[in-house]
């Protein structure tokens, strides 16, 4: 959010280019991991068989609408919690609630009834280069490499031509996001595999709650943290790779905010400020779950991937943003 509100708002290019920096760090190293035969891409959400383009598309608009309001997507409330800011921590179980309600509550009858109902099934993985490839000659691993180097061209030429506007925390930060994406791969699609589990005699990808490889998303695990958190008796809900992920960066956040002394306790300013995190909880939680993923989730870990389901609800979190930030400017006018 922040990216997108500095380049809306006064033409900055930093932030937006770390996220850049990230994509291109994090596809390198995914399509590495794949050429090694560490990650079973076709495992993945990212390369389902089926374009959920209608869910893809809105649940990210509503998604980037939400976490205009909210102030920032879950992985940021999550950043924010960590540091004292209570309005964040409302928020995050605001979302919690709604993307649970998305998954398996009264949400889900409108996510699957009417979203997913709106979707093209393929014969090849979604990513770009089987997608163009498909019917032709041309040989899709060797197509990966060439879209991505395409992608890196792009990005290096930005990045070199706005260096100057690049601080050494947004290299670092872009770089170390782009890496954590590749590390979640070798821990989930690696280390986590297994060729045959003793109770389905199937391939498995163990600690993860959809038992297939996963990289960084913080929509559907934070559901997945009420879960265990109200049915902690019920040992049927462990704490899996998406629990631990999210409860590693509030705790990471805690640590930063006390070492640097920025820890400090932050609430509502007034019943506007309430009620607009309240309903951005519920629309990033709703639009997270709907769109397959949130900021992070289809921002970087999707795009890695070339994913065409990724590029569909980015470019709805970005229109959704655009929107509410016109909603704020908006607001402040009157």
């Amino acid at each position: 959010m922040g990216a997108i509100a500095d380049w809306v708002s006064f033409g900055g290019t930093a932030r937006m280019l770390m996220w850049v920096l990230a994509i291109a760090v994090a596809a390198t190293g995914s399509l590495v991991l794949i050429e090694m035969s560490w990650l079973d891409a076709t495992k993945t959400n990212a390369w389902s068989t089926r374009l959920l383009w209608l869910s893809n598309t809105v649940g990210g608009l509503i998604f980037g609408f939400g976490m205009v309001l909210a102030a920032g997507c879950p992985q940021r409330n999550l950043v924010k919690a960590g540091a004292g800011n209570l309005k964040a921590g409302v928020t995050l179980l605001v979302a919690a609630v709604s993307a649970q309600m998305t998954l398996r509550g009264v949400l889900s009858e409108l996510r699957v009834g009417f979203f997913d109902s709106y979707s093209v099934s393929l014969n090849t993985p979604q990513d770009v280069a089987s997608i163009l490839v498909h019917g032709g000659a041309w040989d899709v691993a060797h197509l990966r490499w060439l879209v991505l180097g395409a992608y890196l061209v792009i990005a290096g030429a930005l990045l070199w031509r706005h260096r100057r506007s690049m601080e050494v925390a947004h290299w670092v930060g872009g770089t170390g996001v782009g890496l954590l994406v590749v590390a979640a791969w070798c821990l989930t699609a690696y280390v986590g595999f297994i060729a045959e589990h003793p109770e389905t005699l199937e391939p498995s990808w163990s600690g993860t709650y959809s038992h297939r490889p996963e990289a960084l998303s913080f929509a559907a695990p934070l559901a997945h943290s009420l879960d265990l958190l109200t049915l902690w008796s019920d040992r049927n809900n462990v704490a899996t790779y998406g629990v631990m992920v999210c409860l590693g960066t509030l705790l990471g956040s805690a640590a930063a905010a006390l070492i640097r002394h920025e820890f400090h306790i932050e609430s509502f300013s007034n019943p506007t400020d309430m009620a607009h995190h309240i309903a951005g909880g519920v629309l990033i939680g709703f639009g997270g779950v709907t769109a397959m993923g949130c900021s992070i989730g289809q921002g970087i870990s999707g795009l890695a991937l070339q994913s065409a389901g990724a590029i569909l609800a980015v470019a709805g979190i970005t229109a959704g943003a655009w929107l509410g930030l016109r909603y704020q400017a908006w607001q402040l006018d009157r």
